[in-house]
């Protein structure tokens, strides 16, 4: 690990800078029996070993899976869709409403391992046990309506009666990352489940534990096991394997290897959703309320220490409010208590390794040193944890600075100024990606009106990113270098199905017979032509 030092930074109030408070608090130890679910893992190969960033110490020793180990979770997941796909939507429906409840019911487990893997406090935890029974319930209720037979109109009124069937698309290859390790397996395998499909799901190394365990609890709520296949490995030695031979492909990470992927299912002809990076905007109207806008962006910026996808790294507020917003800000930054506790007293955690302090440590530096101002945070404290970090609040940051327009991934946000909703709206849109945006303003139909102009798959009014992502009815994905399909709503179930049209003709044939005469051929042109302008004289 290596690590640069920064200069002292400057407090706009004028005071000295001491650091962010800690929060006292012993990390939470392994829940008993957490060792056993490697058990499920498809693996022969040589095992490698797990530590949890909250201490660097060891959480497990995991069997990493060979070509074989891969081809045999892929045949028997094959082997175990066909019966799934046969059962009526109620019973996979009951088997999500019961895992449901087991997530709740057993949510302390949940905190603990995503806590020990991901090294996020544990109030930014809880997001993803509850986000795990939100998606089993609204997949669980709305797979019977959104998967049934539908009538669509026919060729002709009456005499062609045509419907649109959805059959599963067979086994999806999910690859999940260690960032969010409960929600982004369940927003991607529980609707591949309810559509009627298997997966084989490799989840990152660093958070097996979290992923095994949401597996074990489906299991114990009825799923049959071969149905969901848990892999285990690098990601360029397993994940290859995995959407080589899927029928359809999830991946959440970058969007260097999201192009790769992409190009892999293009090659088979296999579709692929991909949730990729993002460098996200938050915009401050000058009408904002700035209590609620200071408040919007701690949470936007600095949830998982900033590991989140839809995260904030972007903030651009109206001059009028600037000096204020940017006062405020630097100065509740600074109040937020660090710390690796297994309760909820920390408000930041850790950063999940030594990479990831790699890389917000030099994002930073890099930015001081070629001018900009750090007002902030932006230091490693080991005190507290080996990877945890100051939230950081600069100013200054210009084009040709790494954290201009890189993606972070960290506790790490750059302050900006604009004139007028149109420059705000330029500055957001200036980024090659389309991931998340947030709009404050005291007015709804304003904030709502500036969102629209903004090119993102989900912009948030006077929210970070809850509201959009809570909102599973509707979907949500990346535009431009952010990924392609997306997850929630009715597309995010249908994605994985395929889709056939049947269509039964009675009465008029649709052509004229090749056996009749040419006078025929020709009556039979005057009343299709008389049908469709009756056809658009009724409106049918």
């Amino acid at each position: 690990m290596t690590t640069t030092a920064l200069p002292p930074h400057a407090d706009p109030a004028g005071g000295p800078v001491t650091g962010n408070p800690t929060a006292a608090g012993r990390p939470p130890t392994l829940p008993a029996g957490a060792a056993a679910l490697v058990e499920q893992v498809r693996g022969t190969g040589p095992a490698f070993t797990a530590t949890s960033p909250l201490t660097g110490a060891r959480t497990v020793d995991v069997p990493s899976s060979t070509p074989a180990d891969v081809d045999g979770a892929f045949a028997d997941a094959r082997a175990a869709q066909r019966s799934w796909a046969g059962l009526p939507v109620a019973r996979r429906a009951a088997v999500l409403l019961r895992l449901h409840d087991l997530v709740l019911d057993r949510q302390a487990e949940g905190l603990d391992l995503v806590q020990l893997e991901a090294g996020k406090a544990r109030r930014h935890a809880v997001e993803e046990v509850l986000d795990v029974a939100i998606n089993a319930r609204y997949h669980a209720r709305a797979a019977a309506r959104l998967l049934r037979p539908r009538r669509r109109a026919g060729a002709l009124p009456v005499l062609t009666r045509t419907r649109e069937l959805r059959f599963p698309v067979g086994v999806v290859g999910v690859v999940s990352p260690w960032n969010y390790p409960l929600s982004l397996a369940a927003s991607e395998v529980l609707p591949a489940l309810a559509a009627g499909n298997a997966v084989v799901h490799r989840p990152d190394p660093a958070t097996m534990l979290s992923a095994l365990w949401l597996r074990s609890l489906a299991v114990e709520a009825g799923l049959p096991p071969a149905l969901w296949q848990v892999v285990a490995g690098d990601g360029a030695d397993v994940g290859p394997l995995v959407t080589g031979r899927a029928d359809l492909v999830c991946f959440t990470g970058s969007t260097r290897v999201g192009r790769e992927v992409a190009a892999q299912a293009a090659r088979r002809l296999v579709p692929s959703s991909l949730e990729l990076g993002g460098k996200n905007p938050l915009l401050v109207l000058d009408d904002a309320d700035l209590d609620r806008a200071v408040e919007g962006a701690i949470r936007a910026c600095f949830a998982s220490a900033g590991q989140l996808c839809v995260s904030a790294e972007r903030v651009y507020v109206a001059d009028r409010l600037h000096d204020e917003f940017l006062r405020r800000f630097v100065a509740r930054t600074g109040t937020l208590r660090l710390g690796v506790g297994g309760d909820f007293e920390a408000d930041l955690g850790s950063l999940a390794s030594a990479r990831q302090l790699d890389t917000v440590t030099a994002h930073v530096a890099d930015a001081v040193e070629r001018g900009a101002t750090l007002h902030t945070g932006g230091r490693h404290r080991p005190d507290i944890g080996p990877y945890v970090f100051e939230p950081a609040v600069l100013t200054g940051v210009t084009p040709g600075m790494r954290m201009h327009a890189e993606e972070t991934f960290g506790p790490v946000v750059a302050v900006h100024r604009f004139d007028t909703d149109d420059e705000a709206v330029a500055l957001a849109n200036d980024t090659a990606y389309g991931l998340n945006a947030s709009v404050f303003s005291r007015s709804g139909a304003r904030g709502e009106a500036v969102a629209a102009r903004i090119d993102a798959g989900a912009v948030n009014v006077n929210d970070g990113y809850s509201a959009v992502w809570g909102s599973v009815d509707a979907p949500m994905g990346g535009w431009k270098d952010s990924g392609l399909g997306g997850r929630h709503g009715a597309d995010g179930l249908l994605r994985f199905t395929r889709v056939k049209t049947v269509a039964r003709q009675r009465g008029l044939d649709l052509a004229p017979a090749y056996h009749r005469p040419g006078a025929q051929s020709a009556a039979w042109t005057r009343r299709m032509t008389a049908a469709l302008r009756l056809l658009r004289r009724t409106g049918l």
